[in-house]
């Protein structure tokens, strides 16, 4: 199944409701960039087609408080809203606010309120290499062909997180806490609502995919088959001294925090705890120009049994994006499956050039454009325990292999525009480096991966 991405419409547009300041800041050599003050707004249009999940229509925007310009490039606060449909039903409704500003003593607060209805999400099963992946059972041209839907379930999630964090003395260190909540809903593909208004050649079939095969065998529990709630709380630490949040030339940003869903909030059945580390360190190797930028993380269970749609979760402290699930695709590995590693603990790393080759100053605003350079890659380091028993003998070749867990590795490039330093359409091209991770991905979304 095709994604064909129609979007990218010139670039973003936006409104300034404040006097420019007359203050310059370097913005390298032979350039200057105006300070800016007041409000500032960039918004694109979220427009996408696809062959099963219907044409997509939308608008994403970000409206952010400069001030009088004291803290710039960083925002007093930011206001950032996407709403999207496609004629299949699938949805985005979000809001995301960010402040360091809004409360006494610099206290940081970032809170996400979203509704997300995703009629063919990606599942391909659990433990990496060790769920078989075959291209062909999505190829209707393929004799082997069983759906173009059969790697996917349906999902309605409604999020709500609300994260403080806090400086500790005059040190480069925050405290992390925070709350969430995640009301889950799973079912099969909707294969007769998909099929809606097409025609008889091009519908699909009324197959079992991946999911209902792993609910029928017992793979995936009887009580976790059509979701489940959940209230969480998040602590942690901060380490952090870039020079700027949107984009930094240098400096350290490292965290440590401990996500539980305890009992005592209502997680009866599924109370579980998570850790996450993850450290990020940027290095400037051209003054405002070229940036090698690297992310290493590594999350795992320590107490407890997630349930598995909870599982690919990622586990951070400041998260904008709409869809945050596990390794593979937009967020993590770009140009591998979205959510093709999920086991109960894993690493991954990050590394990108990042080249700022072009800087000007149009319609009020201040741009730039940057290229970049990366490999994505990640492994399982530990396996989730599966109840194969149910099984049949004659589909466990076909969907589970017995090989040894290995990194699965992409590579690619990308385009940045930025606007006032923090508005920044990002378009990412990645290749898997297997086949068993699938081909390629082209992404577009907001600001740089980490």
């Amino acid at each position: 199944m095709m994604l064909v991405a129609l979007l990218i419409v010139g670039l973003p547009f936006s409104l300034l409701y404040a006097q420019p300041a007359d203050s310059l800041t370097s913005a390298g050599k032979g350039v200057k960039e105006k300070v800016k003050t007041g409000l500032s707004f960039g918004a694109l249009p979220a427009v996408a087609f696809d062959s099963d999940l219907g044409f997509q229509y939308g608008l994403l925007g970000n409206l952010f408080q400069y001030g009088d310009g004291t803290t710039y490039p960083d925002y007093r606060w930011s206001l950032y809203a996407e709403w999207s449909r496609t004629t299949k039903g699938s949805g985005i409704n979000q809001l995301f606010f960010d402040s360091k500003y809004l409360l006494p003593h610099q206290i940081r607060v970032t809170a996400d309120f979203s509704f997300l209805t995703e009629r063919a999400l990606d599942f391909y099963g659990f433990n990496g290499y060790n769920a078989e992946y075959n291209a062909a059972f999505e190829d209707d041209t393929d004799d082997d062909y069983i759906s173009r839907v059969f790697y996917r379930h349906e999902r309605k999630l409604g999020r709500i997180t609300v994260d403080f964090q806090g400086k500790i003395k005059e040190l480069p260190l925050r405290w992390l806490v925070g709350y969430g909540y995640f009301n889950t809903q799973i079912g099969s593909v909707d294969v007769d609502r998909l099929n809606k208004g097409r025609d008889e050649a091009d519908k699909l079939p009324e197959v079992d995919g991946l999911y209902d095969l792993y609910a029928d065998w017992g793979i995936i529990p009887r009580q976790e088959t059509d979701g489940g709630t959940h209230h969480f709380i998040k602590t942690g630490l901060v380490f952090d001294t870039r020079d700027n949040e949107a984009n930094p030339n240098r400096g350290l940003w490292a965290e440590v925090v401990l996500m539980t869903a305890p009992r005592f909030m209502g997680n009866t059945e599924t109370a579980y705890t998570k850790l996450a580390v993850t450290h990020r360190q940027y290095l400037t190797l051209m003054k405002e120009k070229l940036t090698f930028a690297y992310r290493i993380g590594w999350q795992g269970t320590i107490d407890g049994d997630v349930p598995f749609y909870m599982q690919p979760y990622m586990v951070n402290t400041f998260t904008r994006t709409t869809k945050n699930d596990g390794l593979g695709g937009a967020r993590s590995l770009r140009g591998i499956l979205r959510n093709r590693v999920v086991g109960e603990d894993f690493t991954y790393g990050n590394f990108e050039f990042r080249y700022k080759f072009w800087k000007f100053y149009r319609w009020k605003q201040n741009f730039y454009c940057s290229l970049n350079l990366f490999t994505d890659t990640g492994m399982l380091t530990r396996e989730s325990e599966l109840n194969l028993s149910g099984v049949p003998a004659e589909d466990l070749q076909t969907y589970f292999s017995s090989e040894s867990q290995g990194l699965h590795t992409s590579y690619g490039a990308g385009l940045r525009i930025a606007m006032n330093q923090n508005f920044i359409v990002a378009v990412d091209y990645g290749m898997a480096g297997d086949k068993r991770d699938g081909d390629s991905g082209l992404y577009i979304n907001l600001g740089f991966l980490f």
